[in-house]
């Protein structure tokens, strides 16, 4: 008589925020896995979800606040209910654009803080995780050695206390969300540390101008002429695609990125380069616009 086989335990793969760059790394790295994509919006969410089933991958849909910790735990917990949490993919973010500096920065640096500290607690051995970020972390100029650190290793119910990232530090939404990008990748450094004791990783990708639904509408705004001065400026001379994020992602979640983890590779056709040794000017005429 045949032996039936025990099913094998599912690698579940979370992605958060399933937008354009989101759903392009599920696609690279959901087959074979049960993905679970998961937005502030559940229309977003179902969205993501029937597009995926639609292509042949089995997948859930939640919804998410990532600026509630409570939020973030139950989703946490939903994944280590379906299987081994094996992939993260924090995708979630604002822009420069948001209404007030203080939601960029609860939005973008607390509550990347709160879904690392939350899937740190159940991430599979083995597992990875990539948070998506920006050039934009790349700009600021040098934080203090005792900023670095507070920005790295504040607990999450605390971050948003710190002096630096009170209003009146603030300044304008571009600041801050410069200031929560930077955050972003030095969470993910301090993160690789508490990550490596469950044998799991994390990195960050911080891309330029990817062409997405929102940096379409981002170049219709105020912002605009600053996009495109950037576009035209930089080394590579376009704009990037979500799939080529995806290429990176692969790689820092794959066995052969199995030597990286608290990185943040900054991918963004030379546009830093431009600004830093070269004849872009930025920051000051995007003030401006």
């Amino acid at each position: 008589m045949a032996q039936s086989r025990s099913p094998a335990i599912k690698s579940v793969l979370v992605v958060i925020g399933p937008g354009s760059i989101g759903a392009a790394i599920a696609r690279r790295l959901g087959a074979g896995k049960h993905l679970l994509v998961a937005d502030l919006r559940e229309e977003n969410a179902r969205a993501a979800e029937q597009a995926l089933l639609d292509a042949g991958f089995q997948v859930s849909a939640a919804t998410v606040d990532i600026t509630d910790p409570p939020s973030v735990r139950a989703l946490a917990e939903q994944a280590a209910g379906m299987g081994a949490v094996t992939g993260l993919v924090h995708a979630a973010g604002g822009s420069p654009s948001m209404s007030r500096p203080e939601l960029v920065v609860r939005v973008d640096l607390y509550g990347t803080a709160v879904v690392l500290e939350e899937f740190g607690k159940v991430v599979a051995p083995g597992g990875a995780a990539v948070v998506i970020a920006s050039q934009a972390g790349h700009r600021l100029p040098a934080l203090t050695p005792e900023e670095d650190e507070a920005l790295a290793m504040t607990p999450a119910e605390d971050l948003l206390s710190l002096p630096l990232l009170q209003a009146e530090r603030l300044g304008d939404t571009l600041h801050a969300y410069e200031l929560s990008n930077r955050g972003k990748a030095l969470r993910v450094q301090a993160e690789a540390v508490r990550w490596g004791r469950r044998q799991a990783r994390v990195n960050a990708i911080s891309p330029g101008i990817v062409m997405t639904p929102l940096s379409r509408a981002e170049l219709s705004g105020p912002l605009g002429d600053g996009y495109r001065r950037m576009i035209e400026g930089c080394p590579v001379g376009r704009a990037g695609t979500a799939d080529e994020v995806a290429t990176v992602a692969a790689l820092l979640m794959a066995p052969e990125g199995a030597f990286l983890t608290g990185s943040d590779i900054l991918m963004d056709g030379g546009a830093t380069a431009a600004c830093l040794y070269g004849d872009l000017e930025l920051r000051s005429k995007m003030r401006e616009s």
